[in-house]
């Protein structure tokens, strides 16, 4: 057999070398991706947060609380801390959350979550946040079908899972400031504000009411609203974005209304923020967490 030459064979080496060369080249660019691929992907968690389950003991239904502690919370034992309960947790807690860690540091944040445990043809319908037309409004619907299905109009109800098994869970376990509780919603969450705010005012000292979706319910509210005389007692933020022209008019009746009671323990903010009922939300997290941090901040020198 004919040997082969040297210089073929050298060449035919070269060429597996820098084969080689070029297979360790991209195995070692590649390697970052395929420790990405391997390696399983973490959840993110809110820093000093929780989520404690909690039950509706009238209704048996089943709720979360999301609660976000101050920094250096367990190292003040002594020290009690305002609170700001909110609704629709999963939507607001990280508007609040930034808000309130640049604006209101020492501010306990306490959300409310919708029905765990509400009917799945619902939730597959509607969404998981369903039981929020349920909670969160203050009349049923005149068809009956529809208030079979949804079962309008429970916003007493659920005040009163939030006076007797929210509010005393929290004020039990940490260390609140009972005359200095809040309400932010947004919405029909904000509808249901003003309903708390008109029937038992006691719950909180402040109210934030964004874009409160009361159209068609400024005759039950005006009823609520002469149906007593009893100082409110409260501070309110009312507001609405500069596209919700229909929402707004309605808005600005309840404004209206609120003022005619000439409540001289009612003090009323009612900015109007640049946006639709989408976009003036996030705005709207900020300016009234900057309203309540004013407040705050007069009350402690006072």
């Amino acid at each position: 057999m004919n040997a082969v030459p040297t210089t073929l064979k050298n060449t035919a080496i070269d060429k597996f070398i820098n084969m080689k060369k070029r297979f360790i080249l991209v195995f070692l660019f590649l390697l970052p991706f395929i420790n990405v691929k391997a390696s399983e992907p973490k959840l993110y968690e809110l820093p000093r947060s929780q989520v404690i389950p909690i039950q509706d003991t009238q209704s048996n239904r089943q709720y979360e609380l999301y609660i976000k502690l101050p920094e250096n919370y367990e190292k003040n034992s002594d020290k009690k801390y305002p609170v700001i309960y909110f609704t629709d947790a999963a939507w607001h807690i990280e508007i609040l959350s930034a808000a309130t860690e640049f604006l209101m540091e020492e501010a306990i944040l306490v959300g409310v979550s919708w029905q765990k445990d509400i009917n799945e043809d619902l939730k597959k319908e509607h969404g998981v946040h369903v039981s929020r037309f349920r909670d969160y409004s203050i009349k049923q619907s005149s068809n009956s079908k529809i208030q079979a299905k949804y079962q309008l109009g429970q916003a007493n109800n659920h005040l009163n899972f939030i006076r007797e098994n929210v509010i005393k869970y929290i004020e039990k376990n940490y260390q609140t400031h009972p005359e200095k509780r809040t309400y932010f919603g947004y919405s029909a969450g904000g509808e249901f504000g003003a309903y708390v705010l008109l029937t038992q005012p006691d719950t909180f000292k402040n109210y934030i009411l964004g874009s409160p979706a009361i159209k068609g319910d400024i005759p039950f509210l005006s009823k609520l609203t002469s149906a007593t005389t009893k100082p409110l007692n409260a501070n309110v933020f009312i507001s609405y974005g500069t596209l919700e022209k229909e929402v707004g008019e309605h808005i600005e009746q309840f404004i209206t209304m609120l003022k005619n009671r000439n409540d001289k323990s009612l003090s009323l903010k009612h900015p109007v923020i640049e946006g639709s009922h989408q976009t003036a939300f996030p705005l709207t997290g900020i300016r009234s967490v900057t309203w309540l941090s004013h407040l705050q901040k007069e009350e402690d020198k006072s």
